[in-house]
């Protein structure tokens, strides 16, 4: 049987060769014979954000650093899967500890950048007081560790695993329905603001750190519409358009500046038009009539010409008449017709072959 770092020598060769699900698959193989290999986790980490597995690859990072808080590496990725996902907060943070750890590393600076950019677009108004308060507590945490221990004691101190939750939504012309997956969560737990274009989430569980959504909206919203309601298992958040437009995403992004008008027709659109202000009535009766002298008018060949003149006796027949054709039509199986009531109302009609035919009976 192979061991952890054989399979994981392969995954790596995987993830070279770009096959990034393969290597998905090793590494998991790989860290069910070593689960506390940190290394292993922060990899894995890797290609699920190559697959754009974002929850996947920030839950990895996470793990590699529960086991080893000095992974920068591992920082970079969580950093990296937090910022995807929108939560900025939670990004800064973890690229801040690995920038102190791998402070030649410019793709942390890079980063931070970015990072403290989508910040800047929040309005401070929206901002959670909780979040602030967290912030500068997690800074004297820091500052407190570095007087009194040491760097590995630090990193334990400021850094635990947050609450993860998938969200979707979906949009309507007038609102975008958002929805986030908790559940058996108090309503008194969970604090949304509105911004202009701005949605802030705030969850708050006991004995662990708060779990934050503030994406910037693809669109501007109208804050005294929205409203949100706390279920058994979501909590879910309709956001009224201040545009009907299609949201072609549910975050803003620089990469998408066209936004696609909603056909929103209007109830007089709808309505049929006409030549002039009155609609024009049709004369039924005239119709009937020009159809019927077509049908007279109309010439027919073979079969189709014998059964329109007898259809034309039926119809100008007397009661007599329609009588006797019947008759002689059903019991002479369609070999005789006759219209004299007279001659065929006292005696069964007897079936009659055209010359130069049998009559012959079919037995079933």
């Amino acid at each position: 049987m192979a061991s952890s770092l054989e399979i994981a020598k392969k995954a790596k060769e995987a993830f070279v060769d770009d096959s990034f699900k393969l290597a998905v698959d090793l590494f998991s193989e790989a860290i069910d014979l070593s689960p506390n290999d940190a290394n292993l986790f922060a990899d894995r980490a890797q290609a699920h954000l190559k697959l754009n597995n974002l929850t996947e690859a920030a839950a990895d990072a996470s793990k590699a650093i529960e086991i080893d808080p000095s992974m920068a590496k591992a920082y970079l990725r969580k950093g990296t899967a937090c910022m995807k996902l929108g939560e900025y907060l939670t990004a800064k943070e973890a690229l801040e500890i690995g920038t102190s750890l791998a402070q030649n590393d410019s793709r942390f600076t890079k980063m931070l950048k970015e990072c403290d950019q989508h910040l800047a677009d929040f309005q401070p108004s929206t901002v959670p007081a909780s979040a602030s308060k967290l912030s500068d507590t997690t800074a004297g945490t820091l500052e407190e560790s570095k007087k009194g221990c040491g760097m590995s004691q630090q990193i334990s101190t400021i850094t635990s695993v947050r609450p993860k939750y998938s969200h979707g939504y979906y949009q309507k012309p007038e609102e975008v329905v958002v929805t986030i997956y908790v559940k058996g969560i108090p309503a008194n737990n969970i604090v949304v603001d509105f911004g202009e274009q701005i949605l802030s989430v705030t969850i708050g569980i006991h004995d662990e750190d708060a779990y934050y959504f503030q994406p910037r909206l693809f669109g501007k919203i109208i804050p005294d519409k929205c409203r949100y309601e706390v279920l058994s298992t979501k909590v879910e958040i309709r956001l009224a358009k201040a545009e009907i437009i299609n949201w072609p995403s549910l975050e803003y992004s620089k990469e998408i500046a066209v936004t696609q008008k909603v056909n929103v027709l209007s109830v007089e659109s709808q309505r049929p038009a006409y030549p002039s202000s009155m609609p024009r009535k049709r004369d039924w009766d005239k119709l009937e009539a020009q159809v019927k002298q077509e049908e007279k008018e109309e010439k027919l060949d073979g079969d189709a010409g014998v059964n329109r003149m007898f259809q034309d006796i039926y119809l100008n027949a007397d009661e007599d008449m329609r009588r006797a054709m019947s008759k002689s039509f059903m019991e002479s199986n369609g070999t005789v017709l006759s219209t004299d009531w007279t001659d065929v109302g006292s005696k069964k009609v007897e079936a009659t072959a055209p010359d130069g035919m049998e009559l012959k009976k079919w037995e079933y």
